[in-house]
């Protein structure tokens, strides 16, 4: 009874659908095809054409940054002028001077060096080659003096710095050796030419300082057999 209750309930819903249909027929009138008006097409004006992505560089998106990075001619420089005030100041640090048995004084690192640091000077009078023969004649007569005397060649020109005067200074005396550790080299200041001694590789703390004084002549080692070594 309940089903066919539901089918008449079914049967009334869709007269009651065609009856509606059928008044909304009546109160608009049906236009044939010919009185229909056309659809207008919306056109969008403010569209934009498609950016090319491709075409868009990286700096567009992210903003170009900068490197604080100093060039390496940059950092030459400001060695340069630092190693500058070190010798216009006399500035001598990380050194000590020990005496070493059956050998005299020596001087030793204290905190350590790395390779390529500057080390000390080797300070003196700075002569030209005509006065430093006349020095190194006096001092012939004095068996007793020692060898503080280095030649060098600087702008197609000889000059030699002489240490042989007792001073404070450290540089006059670093011991010889073929294996130093250290190494001379030349550092004009002005135009005029000073000799410093650098690392020639990583140096410990309490290691003696030593570099080869390049002194192969007869004489010298037959005056200073040390030299051999």
């Amino acid at each position: 009874e309940q089903l066919a209750e539901a089918a008449c309930h079914s049967d009334s819903i869709r007269e009651l659908t065609t009856v509606q249909q059928d008044s909304v027929t009546d109160k608009v009138p049906v236009r044939s095809k010919a009185e229909r008006r056309p659809r207008a097409r919306l056109v969008n004006k403010a569209t934009k054409p498609m950016e090319n992505t491709q075409s868009r560089k990286v700096t567009d998106y992210f903003p170009v940054r900068r490197s604080n990075r100093k060039t390496q001619a940059k950092l030459k420089n400001e060695e340069q002028s630092h190693i500058d005030d070190l010798i216009k100041n006399n500035v001598e640090e990380g050194m000590q001077v020990k005496h070493i048995e059956g050998k005299g004084r020596g001087v030793f690192a204290v905190s350590g060096f790395r390779k390529g640091d500057f080390v000390v000077e080797y300070h003196g009078d700075l002569l030209d080659l005509t006065e430093a023969k006349k020095r190194e004649a006096e001092y012939a007569q004095d068996p007793q003096t020692g060898c503080y005397m280095y030649y060098f060649q600087y702008q197609s020109k000889t000059y030699c710095v002489d240490a042989t005067k007792e001073t404070s200074r450290l540089g006059r005396l670093i011991n010889h050796s073929k294996s130093g550790n250290c190494q001379t080299r030349l550092h004009p200041i002005d135009g005029t030419p000073h000799l410093i001694l650098v690392a020639s590789r990583d140096i410990r703390a309490e290691e003696e300082l030593l570099y080869d004084y390049g002194d192969r002549s007869k004489s010298s080692i037959s005056a200073h057999p040390w030299l051999k070594h």
